[in-house]
């Protein structure tokens, strides 16, 4: 007894893994960052973690059960994610005033301790991250519903 694939789950399956994989490693690498390098994350920070640490979830849940219509679920954390690292980029770059920063207490949304490697900023690798999984997402549901 043969068992057909659905084709379109098996077009939208590559770009839903290599989104899992981005959020897997945008996951671990905060926790590495927050837990082994010791660097406390800003307000924004946390506000970018809660949308990302769901994804590396479902993501990784969706892969395994080739569910393409996760984009459903997880297009709105990446986009919502997406729209709170734009905001910190545009602080962290000098665009937004500090003095509508939302970091009252705790490390600085905007300081030099923001920077990975001493020139890489987080908030724009945030950025990137949130940025291509929103785009595999949308790859993902013109896959699944083509």
């Amino acid at each position: 007894m043969t068992v057909n694939a659905d084709p379109q789950k098996e077009r939208a399956w590559g770009p839903l893994l290599v989104a899992w994989l981005i959020a897997l490693s945008s996951t671990l690498s905060a926790l590495f960052i927050g837990e082994i390098m010791g660097q406390a994350p800003c307000v924004l920070c946390w506000f970018q973690r809660a949308f990302m640490f769901p994804l590396a979830i479902i993501l990784a849940v969706a892969c395994f059960v080739s569910d393409s219509t996760i984009w459903r679920y997880a297009l709105p954390l990446a986009v919502i994610g997406w729209l709170i690292a734009l905001y910190h980029s545009l602080l962290y770059g000098g665009i937004i005033p500090e003095s509508i920063e939302p970091c009252s207490a705790g490390p600085s949304c905007s300081g030099s301790n923001m920077d990975i490697f001493g020139w890489v900023p987080l908030p724009v690798l945030s950025l990137a991250a949130f940025t291509a999984i929103t785009i595999l997402l949308v790859i993902v549901r013109r896959r699944s519903i083509a």
